[in-house]
């Protein structure tokens, strides 16, 4: 009996228990139970448990999504908004989809965004019935027969405009002929003649050309 008690004396004298104990303290692993003596004669079924468990920990739960730089971005403002006919052409970076066809076709657009360049997003003519607003550089003849038109503060008109009204607050280069009314805002920039039966400026505007006030035609006499 007293050999087997000075053997049993002996055993925790090996350096193994301190990595029993780093293996059962390892953050988010769960407790290891308690190992018999006769079982701690070599460290590899510890480090075997510890090598895995680290590297998880920055493996992400979820890969983050793979961007096509040729189908993803975000797409920039239409340089027109609302419902219009144009004809002529158009310079197109980016995503084009829908229907093209002869009996009508409905295509969706998404440009890549970009300022306003010295080549006009559309050229050729628009025309359209209750309101349009434009947002970018276009070079064409705007017309309308009753319909508003709003040019906004960072859009580029080059071309005539013949509509029922407009609100200027960008640049017009061209004729502006409005059968209501006339209004420029405070950055508005005109560059030709103006007809209408009524203009409006606030100060800050420019305007270069020639005004002509048309005749109210529910006026008698």
């Amino acid at each position: 009996m007293s050999q087997a008690k000075a053997a049993l004396e002996r055993e925790p004298a090996v350096e193994i228990q301190p990595l029993a104990e780093q293996v059962i303290r390892t953050p988010g692993v769960s407790a290891l139970p308690a190992l018999m003596p006769g079982s701690l004669k070599t460290t590899e079924q510890p480090s075997a448990v510890v090598g895995p468990v680290a590297p998880l920990r920055t493996i992400p739960l979820a890969r983050p999504r793979r961007e096509n730089n040729n189908s993803i971005f975000q797409a920039r403002v239409p340089a027109v908004i609302g419902e219009a006919t144009f004809r002529g052409w158009m310079p197109v970076d980016g995503i084009i989809s829908g229907q093209l066809g002869a009996n009508g076709s409905t295509l969706a657009i998404k440009q890549r965004p970009q300022g306003l360049g010295p080549e006009p997003e559309l050229t050729g003519e628009i025309h359209f019935k209750d309101m349009l607003r434009v947002n970018g550089h276009i070079a064409c003849k705007v017309s309308s027969q009753k319909g508003t038109l709003i040019v906004d503060g960072s859009a580029l008109v080059d071309g005539d405009i013949e509509v029922g009204a407009v609100v200027i607050s960008g640049t017009v280069n061209g004729d502006v002929i409005a059968q209501e009314r006339v209004e420029l805002g405070a950055a508005a920039v005109v560059n030709g003649n103006i007809s209408t039966r009524m203009l409006t400026m606030k100060p800050g505007a420019i305007f270069q050309g020639d005004c002509r006030m048309l005749k109210d035609e529910s006026s008698t006499g």
